[in-house]
């Protein structure tokens, strides 16, 4: 494959991604069985805390873990040869929470397969840590991008499709991009899909999905919070335009911060207090419910947002669930997909 073509393609992508434009999108009619979804509810108050099932993650390098994330076994590490001459490539950032793996990254994964039957689906994560702790810990050997190409490559695959499960078209995306270059004269033709929020019409069918997911408990008396993560890089501004549209839909009483770039906490938390509400929904802007949600989100350090919102007196309710739970914001991953292969013809 023409090197310099797929770098132009992949900047044409980037840009559009950046520049968080409304882009035209292949609507794939998918019929899914219903996917299994766990959630882990904590509930609080500032005076009396009960908890349930919330754990609390060790470092990556520890060698004795104090928590049970699932049954490794359960997940589909799609690491199989025999792929065949169509791959779709799904790429993650990873967690080495088993369960919320299975039911986010591997939920995505299932979806995509069937969607598209033509293509064997294949899986590899960014983070090599992640990658490290499993092995380790479990004894299962996820393939990082590397290993995912070199793999593709050496089964023959013609027709590469890769689709990213990033939220935003940030630093890590570019640097996807980027590897999937060097790799690019192994395959006749290669497409990489975009990040879930891309396009205007990608923020506005995640606003609804967010929505109807937490209608149970918007009552009018309740905050309902979303933690991402947060980049220092320019793509942070998915968060605010995420709130903005929030706001301007008169959702006034859904907040977006993150963890660690801007809106911060104390940002979510003033809001709140300004509303005047006294009980919040704790809930992770993010793929899955790793790290961040367990600990960051819903752990019981001083520094968490339940135990920065208890501080204040307010009451707090953590939905321990990633967006890969969720069918709608599966389908927006379906259409991306689709849109990738499409541009293959």
């Amino acid at each position: 494959m023409n090197i310099k073509k797929f770098l132009a393609a992949v900047a044409a992508i980037s840009l559009t991604a950046c520049e968080v434009s409304c882009g035209a999108e292949s609507n794939v009619s998918t019929s899914e069985k219903s996917t299994e979804v766990t959630t882990t509810i904590v509930t609080t108050t500032a005076e009396n805390t009960t908890e349930a099932e919330t754990t609390t993650e060790a470092s990556e390098e520890e060698d004795e873990e104090n928590y049970n994330t699932g049954d490794a076994s359960l997940d589909n590490i799609r690491n199989q040869d025999n792929i065949g001459e169509n791959e779709l490539l799904v790429i993650s950032f990873g967690t080495s929470f088993n369960d919320s793996r299975r039911l986010t990254i591997g939920a995505i994964e299932d979806s995509l397969e069937k969607a598209f039957p033509d293509y064997s689906v294949r899986r590899g994560f960014t983070a090599n840590i992640v990658i490290d702790h499993i092995q380790k810990r479990d004894g299962i050997l996820i393939d990082d991008i590397d290993a995912a190409l070199e793999r593709a490559s050496e089964n023959g695959v013609k027709n590469l499709v890769v689709q990213p499960t990033h939220l935003m078209n940030g630093l890590e995306y570019e640097e996807l991009t980027e590897k999937i270059a060097s790799y690019s004269d192994a395959f006749d033709k290669v497409s990489i899909g975009e990040p879930l929020l891309t396009s205007d019409d990608d923020f506005k069918r995640v606003e609804k999905a967010i929505i109807d997911w937490t209608k149970e408990y918007d009552d009018g008396q309740t905050a309902i919070c979303f933690m991402g993560h947060g980049t220092e890089a320019a793509s942070n501004s998915v968060y605010q335009k995420m709130q903005d549209l929030l706001t301007a839909d008169d959702f006034k009483n859904y907040y977006v911060g993150t963890v660690e770039a801007e809106p911060t906490v104390e940002d979510v938390i003033s809001k709140v207090k300004k509303g005047g509400y006294k009980k919040v929904i704790l809930e992770p802007l993010m793929v899955v419910a790793g790290d961040h949600a367990n600990n960051d989100m819903a752990g019981d350090d001083e520094d968490s947002w339940k135990s920065l919102f208890e501080a204040e007196g307010i009451e707090v309710e953590c939905l321990l669930r990633g967006l890969g739970e969720n069918e709608d914001i599966r389908k927006i991953y379906i259409d991306h997909a689709q849109k990738a292969i499409d541009s293959l013809n």
